[in-house]
């Protein structure tokens, strides 16, 4: 398991929580997060509580205001520890239409460009088959981030976004 140190000023001053489990609301600890401390393990926070709002998936390192994580606030309101990140293999594959269906993209490693190297701009639905991932809205890895683990995704809400728009994507792992 992992462990999280988040503090409600920048430069890991004021108030402090420290997390080594999975926090639905995290409210109840901290009025605000400006800045935070991954010591061990990758992470997943979220603006809203239950896992839900904007997401940022984070890896060990000192992250000394919110912008350093490429948060849109200082709002983090729940935290998951990312579990499967420890592999030999990681497997996504794509699809351009919803339930699986329409042509598929397979890729076992990162992609800066999912237009260049698949000539896609959306991706309808997903499924992960080994190992965790992250999706960027944006190419080179900027924009909205989405955490996807091993599972199936039938739809692009499933993962949280609010358009099948995905411009690259890269592995989790810790390191």
């Amino acid at each position: 398991m992992g462990k999280i140190v988040f503090f409600e000023d920048q430069n890991f001053q004021s108030r402090s929580h420290e997390c080594s489990t999975d926090s639905p609301d995290l409210t109840s600890y901290l009025s605000c997060c400006n800045s935070l401390k991954v010591e061990s393990g990758c992470w997943v926070l979220y603006e809203r509580p239950n896992y839900t709002g904007y997401q940022y998936i984070l890896r060990p390192g000192e992250y000394p205001n919110h912008h350093h994580w490429m948060g849109f606030s200082d709002s983090i309101k729940s935290c998951r520890s990312i579990k499967n990140v420890y592999g030999k293999s990681w497997k996504i594959r794509f699809y351009d239409k919803q339930d699986f269906g329409g042509q598929v993209a397979e890729c076992v490693e990162d992609c800066p460009s999912i237009y260049e190297a698949f000539k896609f701009r959306e991706f309808h639905s997903c499924m992960v088959t080994d190992g965790a991932w992250v999706l960027y809205k944006q190419p080179n890895y900027r924009g909205l981030q989405y955490f996807l683990e091993h599972g199936e995704y039938p739809n692009y809400t499933d993962w949280g976004a609010d358009s099948p728009a995905v411009g690259s994507f890269h592995m989790i792992t810790e390191f």
